[in-house]
């Protein structure tokens, strides 16, 4: 292809009839922010996705179209449109007990042992790595409390983190309506959630519940300030938005935080790859355990 035809391709619309205009080069403009602030691959048949989700961002802003938005996240004053744009851009599906064998696992294998190791003096800690509004989190906190009902006496929490600031306040306020509540048995629901005080007809979770979730900021292919190891680690549905290289950094990562016969569960269309899969084994679907404690992952 000629220079002249890469040059009209990459101005061409992508997606025809919109408000705004969608160039080739806009869109990859955008994919390069994407993966470099979040790791989050973007393929061009993703255009209209992003059409749809950053259109609103456009008429917020009086932008006139999508050449404008790009020269605003690439330029000095752009920092708070881009945490706007990975907001708009990360999706966010989630609800209490998502893919129930992970909590019977958890339940019946991973946690009575921990339990009995909690009320002893010892530390159990488990991360929900990409907790969006919470309901991932507080399906752990539920799971240990039927286990141990008194367990926000003992040094025991749940890890939430999420690249999404909103996210993470959502998660960290543990308010949700009927709906989402519906995957709750009926008796931890009347247990462990309570009304809301602010008359929106939302409910709570309850303090003893909230005690074992800490919720923080998080981006997977920034920093990570933990130190300590986990027992149990919740990856699921996020690395699918990752290409391959991405997703083997973050289990190559996530592999040496893990305590040996620790857990680590994943979305159902996830697999562990690259170096972290000598360090793991399989104990059920899309559920690995470490059984190595020494294993060279570079």
């Amino acid at each position: 292809m000629s220079a002249l035809a890469v040059s009209a391709r990459s101005r061409a619309t992508l997606v025809e009839g919109g408000e705004f205009r969608l160039t080739l080069e806009d869109f990859r403009s955008i994919a390069t922010i994407m993966h470099a602030d979040a790791g989050i691959s973007l393929p061009e048949n993703k255009a209209t996705l992003v059409y749809s989700r950053l259109a609103k961002r456009l008429r917020a802003l009086g932008l006139p179209d999508f050449s404008a938005y790009c020269k605003l996240v690439s330029g000095p004053d752009g920092a708070n449109e881009r945490h706007e744009m990975l907001a708009a851009l990360t999706t966010n599906v989630t609800r209490f007990f998502r893919e129930p064998h992970h909590f019977d696992h958890l339940k019946t294998i991973i946690l009575p042992p921990l339990i009995k190791q909690a009320r002893q003096g010892g530390r159990v800690r488990i991360w929900s790595s990409a907790c969006s509004s919470g309901q991932e989190p507080y399906s752990i906190g539920l799971t240990i409390l039927s286990l141990m009902p008194d367990a926000a006496k003992y040094d025991i929490k749940v890890l939430a983190t999420d690249i999404d600031p909103n996210m993470v306040a959502a998660a960290k306020a543990g308010l949700y309506d009927k709906e989402a509540l519906t995957p709750i048995p009926a008796d931890m629901r009347q247990r462990w959630f309570e009304p809301a005080q602010n008359g929106s007809g939302r409910s709570r979770a309850h303090n003893d519940l909230r005690a074992l979730i800490e919720c923080r900021k998080l981006n997977l292919i920034g920093d990570w300030p933990m130190r300590g190891k986990f027992q149990a680690i919740f990856c699921r549905n996020v690395v699918i938005y990752f290409d391959l290289p991405t997703q083997e950094k973050i289990w190559t990562r996530m592999v040496p935080l893990l305590e040996l016969e620790g857990a680590l569960y994943l979305g159902h269309s996830e697999r562990v790859s690259g170096p972290a899969e000598r360090a793991l084994r399989s104990d059920g679907i899309t559920t690995y355990r470490r059984f190595t404690p020494n294993c060279a992952l570079a």
